[in-house]
């Protein structure tokens, strides 16, 4: 079989011994010494028990302990299973329970919580992070696993409902590993600050340095930002790989205090949207760098790319965001929008489902890094999955359609589309008109019960009937009314892009007349 993860780390290793692995605060580690800590780990973790095939329960943040960790797991044939550090109590109590650990490893906090959990008092094996000790004797070699056996499960829904989790095999990690690596092109010694946890773990098995920041989505206010800019100086970042809020975090203090990052090379972002005028932002901060903006999702990444460049020269999005061409490994469909599952098809019934090149559709996606199952959850694959003479399609639950000149475009998610008067509407490109108002941070179009809803996030003390006039103007259907928020719900994992289903809670809780004006 192809080498997995913990090989290619071990080769990299074995290539470039003393690169610098992860630079985590005043920490650091060398290759070599990231692969004796992790031979060290991987036969402590068996003398404690745990063995191939075992599901692990980590919850440990972002740092040299966790990737430690992780291919320590990798090592001996175990499987990583990881949860989101912003879930709540009942949530990771459904996780632990539906992946049926065998191991849980967390920090002091985690652990002192797990007497609290009666699902984690269940887990047998309980260990922290602790380095241990390096054995004398010869370390146990990697544990053959075969390319079906799992090596992660990430839960990737949100705070609702049965979890969904993403069964990846170290078949499947290769394959995404392959499909990254061309895209991003990582190279050995260059310097890279990431707050994507699936990117370091590529930039481990070429050799690359990667650099960690204390960084939270939501929680990292300008404040924070002069320290990450130090560490991006201090450590010659010549690559950030982030999300776009973090993007826009640096460049708005770059341009604000009119810093420059000499050694900074490219950029590469993804995980939301980003629109031209974001484009347009990142190019005037970081003028010389290369931006690139990379759209995909967990079960399919990447799906398409496109430059900064590419962006601000397509202007204005009217009916549909690009998000660049088609990754090579990739084969996309444009297919009929469908609210309940699509059920196996053969190739002809398929292809009745194929909307014409510029017509919009829900984007659905196949290729050897495309997931093709979730752990213990049928329903979630009946629902996103199409199985055609034996290839997985994943509907990836966007909408979008295929341009004149081959590039995939973006019109959002396809249970946010609304049909009214005849016309199909897009809240998404709404989204983007209404940001570019004066004092509207942000904004989006919703159905409700009694009619269209602008749902806006305004700056503080911000003219609202200036506003309400300018909503009027940027082609917004007449019949709508405004409702005021003090913050709109974004995403948990990114904090880039509008959390739909909290923001209906939300609006659900509210009085109909108490915050809203008539257009």
């Amino acid at each position: 079989m192809d080498a997995n993860i913990v090989q290619l780390f071990y080769q990299a290793a074995d290539r470039y011994p003393t690169n610098t692995a992860i630079v985590e605060g005043y920490r650091q580690c060398s290759y070599r010494e990231l692969r004796w800590q992790v031979d060290a780990t991987a036969q402590t973790l068996l003398d404690a028990g745990l063995r191939r095939g075992d599901r692990v329960l980590v919850f440990v943040p972002m740092g040299i302990a966790l990737y430690r960790t992780v291919l320590a797991l990798f090592h001996i044939g175990a499987t990583a299973v990881f949860v989101d550090e912003w879930v709540n109590r009942s949530r990771l109590e459904r996780c632990c329970s539906l992946a049926d650990c065998r191991g849980f490893i967390g920090v002091f906090k985690a652990r002192l919580y797990a007497w609290f959990s009666p699902a984690l008092r269940k887990v047998p094996i309980r260990r922290g992070t602790s380095l241990p000790r390096l054995h004398a004797d010869r370390p146990v070699p990697p544990t053959t696993v075969p390319r079906e056996a799992v090596a992660l499960i990430t839960f990737t829904t949100g705070s609702t409902g049965t979890p969904k989790a993403a069964k990846r095999t170290h078949g499947f990690l290769h394959e995404q590993f392959r499909a990254l690596t061309e895209t991003l092109s990582p190279q050995p010694g260059e310097v890279d600050m990431t707050v994507l946890p699936i990117v370091l773990l590529l930039n481990l098995g070429v050799g690359a340095t990667s650099v960690i920041v204390p960084y939270k989505p939501g929680k990292t206010g300008s404040s924070s930002v002069p320290k990450i800019w130090r560490n991006l100086n201090h450590q010659s970042v010549s690559r950030i790989t982030a999300s776009p809020y973090f993007i826009t975090l640096l460049a708005d203090f770059a341009v604000k205090r009119r810093e420059e990052l000499p050694s900074l090379e490219r950029i590469v972002t993804g995980g939301a949207p980003v629109f031209p005028d974001e484009a347009q932002r990142y190019r005037r901060a970081f003028p010389g760098t290369a931006v690139e903006v990379v759209y995909g999702s967990t079960e399919a990444e990447p799906i398409s790319s496109v430059s900064a460049k590419a962006l601000v020269t397509a202007g204005t999005p009217t009916r549909g965001l690009l998000v660049g061409r088609i990754y090579a490994g990739a084969e996309v469909r444009i297919i009929d929008i469908h609210d309940g599952e699509i059920h196996g098809q053969d190739i002809a019934a398929f292809e009745q489902l194929r909307m014409a090149d510029g017509e919009i559709g829900e984007i659905a996606v196949a290729g050897a890094h495309v997931l093709t199952a979730y752990f213990n959850n049928e329903e979630a694959l009946r629902r996103n999955k199409i199985f055609v003479d034996g290839k997985c399609w994943h509907r990836t639950g966007d909408s979008g359609y295929i341009g004149p000149d081959g590039q995939l475009y973006l019109t959002g998610r396809c249970d946010t589309l609304i049909r009214w008067n005849g016309k199909l509407i897009s809240p998404f490109i709404c989204e983007y008109g209404m940001r570019s108002i004066p004092e509207v941070r942000f904004g989006t179009l919703i159905q409700v019960a009694n009619g269209l809803m602008a749902v806006v996030e305004t700056a503080h003390n911000a003219n609202r009937k200036q506003i309400a006039k300018a909503l009027r103007q940027i082609g917004l259907p007449d019949d709508f009314h405004i409702h005021w928020m003090r913050q709109i719900p974004r995403d948990p994992r990114h904090h880039s892009k509008i959390d739909y289903d909290a923001l209906k809670r939300l609006l659900s809780q509210f009085s109909s007349s108490s915050n809203r004006i008539d257009t």
